[in-house]
């Protein structure tokens, strides 16, 4: 599989330092490359603009397709589209070393670099916490619009309606005003 992702290599050692435009195409074999079970299936486009000046490359990533998700609720498939657009910058130094989630250093004297990686990190982010059918989701939201009470809310409510119901809680009312 390794082999499948060679081709999100870029050549950068013979690039000039100005704006370069790369489009990548991604299917079911790209995310089977990786060791993971949030996406199986899916399909992507990548518009990626490297930017590439002495000191660093800027690469603005613009991701589109659709992903083959299973719902929490039913365990149906059903079609997710993505649209993403991230950003990574490469640093020229001494040493290869990640800096933050969207910086890393690499050696001045780097031939290559390969995005595949980079692609799977935004798509992942992109796959929602909670996977619903969209048949689903007009009802989930009704759902939370009934039970957004909070826990106290909750209680207290439940509370009142249990004393409002139940005569028998009069008389432990009355002891309780005289202690």
């Amino acid at each position: 599989m390794k082999k499948y992702l060679a081709q999100y290599e870029i050549n950068i050692l013979g690039l000039d330092e100005k704006k370069h435009q790369f489009d990548f195409e991604g299917g079911k074999e790209f995310f089977e490359s990786f060791d993971q079970d949030i996406i199986e299936n899916g399909e992507f486009k990548l518009d990626l603009e490297l930017d590439k000046s002495a000191t660093m490359m800027r690469l603005h990533f613009d991701i589109t397709g659709s992903l083959e998700l299973v719902c929490d609720r039913s365990l149906e498939v059903f079609e997710e589209p993505i649209e993403i657009a991230e950003k990574y910058i490469y640093k020229f130094g001494d040493r290869n070393e990640v800096v933050s989630e969207d910086v890393e250093i690499i050696p001045f004297g780097a031939s290559e670099i390969n995005i595949a990686h980079l692609i799977f990190d935004f798509i992942g982010l992109a796959v929602p916490m909670k996977k619903l059918h969209p048949k689903f989701r007009d009802e989930d939201e009704y759902d939370e619009m009934i039970y957004s009470d909070t826990i106290e809310e909750k209680i207290t409510k439940s509370e009142e309606e249990t004393e409002e119901s139940d005569p028998r809680w009069e008389a432990l009312k009355a002891l309780k005003k005289k202690l």
